[in-house]
């Protein structure tokens, strides 16, 4: 299991997984089913309508859980991302889960190696191969905010991707907005290392007992564990965790400091977000309190901690760790009972690598629509990360990315031409030669960045616009063999050092 700068944290989990209850808010989404598919009470719906490109197909083990049987996998090397397109509420934040079982479905013996990204940013590497030849399955979590109506998770080949991506299941969790309300989600995300129930060795905590779908793994090391005598009400919480992971904690004797290292694994030199949750196990009584100092890698990270059997949480909104961590709870001289914690979260904070232009990302997105068949990964973000901007687009490097060039020249294209491409601003040239595109030229009389129009070799009808005519930089235009009529614009005829080829083909009375 390897780390990077974006932590390539990956949790196993046992190859069935049951949930009860009523769903919770948001996608399950079981890829490469063909069907809706429950799981305890939970739906797990077919991915159909939120991807339009990869493969299906289901593996030949029959003790798999169902949302692990079947699996979406990618094999078309020339796309630069798969996307999975989600539809959220504008400002939401969200827990996101990929699910992978790689199981041999193409007849290789270990896993590919892919990246993950999140609208415009790259989230994390794909790397299951320790866990598959444990026979586990991995998933990666992050939560993030929807900044648009829409969520983009894409996968794409990197460096080390020698066989197809693939996904086994896909989930977007809706979260209150009281939940790790201290991070700015509109410029980071919060990469899932680590979530804890101390002092437990049971199955997986996750829903129903977690309203959010969170999965809290068991932990136990050599300190003693103790059960809780009281309940505890979720909301009296943050960050809502549920109340069972309060039922067991970690503590030691009365006067000593309890150590624990937690997580497990060495991190990456970055912040994180560390939340720790506490409850005094005692029955309630005047004397059920606690009070301790909590120290992270020896410094202070809270004093004289009050824990009663109602609980308390304290949380970091940014703490830097380097390699291995040591959670102490080190109590005062008088202190009548040893320190005691129940559970714990810690996350990566990335910083989200920006996004294009929102008027852009919907022009782009209509020019997509617009086509039959546009290139396979003109989903997500069409500039970022710029090493999988969509196919034939490239953007500025500027703060705000703006899409700058169009070249589509021979990629068989059948459709129209959005009229909303007068609202890339930034287009310098547009290049959709050799297609079979049809309808008329839309007006671009708004694009005074644009210096080369080619929409030739098409099937372009009606007339040329004259708005043509009053772009400043434009130098070249060829429209020739496509089926135009009318007349060349005299503001196009008047332009000095203009390259114009509307000949062979068109029906115009001025060509010559």
């Amino acid at each position: 299991m390897s780390l990077n700068i974006f932590l390539l944290w990956l949790v196993s989990i046992p190859l069935i997984k049951i949930h009860a209850g009523p769903a919770p808010r948001g996608f399950l989404l079981n890829c490469g089913a063909s069907e809706t598919t429950k799981v305890g009470n939970l739906d797990w719906i077919t991915d159909e309508g939120f991807i339009q490109v990869g493969n299906k197909t289901t593996l030949d083990n029959p003790d798999l859980a169902p949302i692990l049987a079947t699996l979406r996998f990618f094999p078309d090397t020339t796309a630069k991302k798969y996307c999975f397109v989600i539809p959220t509420i504008k400002g939401g934040k969200y827990l996101i889960r990929t699910t992978y079982y790689y199981g041999g479905y193409d007849g290789g013996k270990e896993p590919p190696v892919f990246d993950q990204i999140i609208e415009g940013s790259k989230w994390s590497t794909v790397n299951t191969t320790e866990d598959y030849a444990m026979g586990l399955s991995s998933y990666y979590e992050i939560i993030a905010a929807s900044l648009g109506k829409t969520l983009s998770i894409c996968l794409a080949r990197n460096e080390h991707t020698t066989s197809n991506p693939f996904i086994s299941a896909l989930e977007l969790e809706y979260l209150e907005n009281s939940m790790y309300n201290s991070t700015d989600f509109n410029n980071h995300g919060l990469i899932t290392v680590a979530r804890h129930s101390f002092g437990y060795n049971g199955d997986l905590i996750s829903f129903p007992d977690d309203q959010f779908n969170r999965n809290w793994q068991p932990f136990e090391d050599a300190n003693p564990v103790v059960e809780s005598h009281s309940n505890i009400t979720s909301t009296d919480f943050w960050n809502l965790p549920p109340s069972a992971v309060f039922t067991t904690g970690l503590t030691t004797s009365r006067g000593k400091t309890l150590n624990i290292q937690w997580p497990n694994v060495s991190l990456p030199s970055a912040n994180y977000y560390i939340a720790l949750y506490f409850q005094d196990n005692r029955t309630p009584s005047w004397y059920s309190w606690r009070v301790f100092n909590v120290l992270v890698n020896g410094q202070n990270f809270y004093t004289n901690l009050n824990v009663t059997a109602t609980g308390v949480t304290v949380y970091a909104t940014s703490w830097a760790l380097s390699g291995l961590t040591q959670i102490s709870l080190a109590p005062s001289n008088d202190s009548m009972v040893g320190p005691v914690i129940s559970a714990g979260e810690v996350f990566q904070i990335i910083h989200l690598g920006g996004r294009t232009l929102a008027r852009d990302t919907s022009v782009m997105e209509d020019i997509a629509r617009s086509f039959n068949n546009p290139p396979p990964d003109w989903k997500g973000d069409p500039c970022l990360p710029p090493e999988h901007a969509w196919t034939g687009v490239t953007c500025s490097n500027d703060k705000v990315v703006r899409v700058s060039n169009i070249n589509l020249t021979n990629f068989g294209l059948v459709g129209t031409l959005s009229p909303s491409i007068a609202n890339l601003t930034a287009l310098k040239t547009l290049s959709l030669s050799g297609n079979k595109l049809s309808g008329s030229i839309p007006d671009m009389g708004s694009l005074k960045e644009l210096g080369s129009l080619h929409l030739d070799n098409n099937a372009f009808e009606g007339s040329i616009p004259q708005s043509l005519g009053k772009l400043p930089k434009l130098q070249e235009i060829f429209l020739q063999n496509n089926n135009l009529k009318g007349s060349i614009p005299d503001a196009i005829k008047q332009k000095t050092g203009v390259n114009i080829q509307v000949t062979p083909g068109n029906h115009l009375t001025n060509s010559a």
